[in-house]
């Protein structure tokens, strides 16, 4: 913990050497891009896009879920994803999943989570099942298929189906190898490196 402490003390000495970048921040946000990806510490979002403060409005959840829609019963993702649609104008949303996922490949795998019931109920919104090598540690062709059907969640958010209609936000799926360093985007046919 210790280092972490330390560099937010020296955080504080960058800030001041670059104070027009901060008073910037200070007046607002203003981000293009809404990012969704797991919560996993690996997966460093300004890290692997090189973005900026206040150039993504990101949403962490385990395994990258998208839950479904319900709009009388509202969920802090989909507060997010709405606030992020229609107050901050998003034009891009990208779904980023990642190799070795704990969350996908405790799905696969089909893995007793009794002991962790939160963590049970929540991967339950991961439907349909994904489907992918069990033997596989990467889970990567269960975590691609995964993106995808998040994706496809996204679409029944009312705001988000409303500005693909008007081609006002764009859709993407991203698959990082954690391992290798590698963004891949999905295209019609598979996904691809980018």
């Amino acid at each position: 913990m210790q280092p972490l402490i330390d560099h937010a003390r020296s955080f504080r000495e960058q800030s001041v050497e670059r104070p027009e970048e901060f008073a910037r921040l200070a007046k607002g946000q203003s981000p293009h891009v809404l990012f969704i990806t797991c919560s996993d510490s690996r997966i460093v979002p300004a890290l692997i896009t090189g973005a900026r403060p206040g150039e993504l409005f990101e949403l962490r959840t385990a395994g990258n879920i998208v839950p479904p829609y319900a709009s009388q019963q509202p969920t802090s993702e989909a507060a997010t994803i709405e606030y992020a649609v229609e107050v901050l104008g998003v034009t891009d949303i990208v779904v980023c999943g990642h190799s070795h996922c704990g969350a996908v490949g405790a799905l696969v795998r089909d893995e007793d989570l009794t002991a962790v019931p939160a963590v049970r109920d929540w991967l339950a919104h991961a439907t349909p099942r994904p489907k992918g090598a069990v033997g596989d540690p990467a889970v990567a062709e269960a975590v691609q298929g995964h993106v995808l059907t998040q994706l496809l969640r996204l679409r029944s958010y009312p705001c988000v189906e409303k500005r693909l209609v008007d081609r006002e936000v764009r859709l993407h799926g991203w698959f990082y190898e954690v391992h290798t360093g590698s963004v891949l985007a999905h295209n019609l046919q598979s996904f691809r490196a980018l």
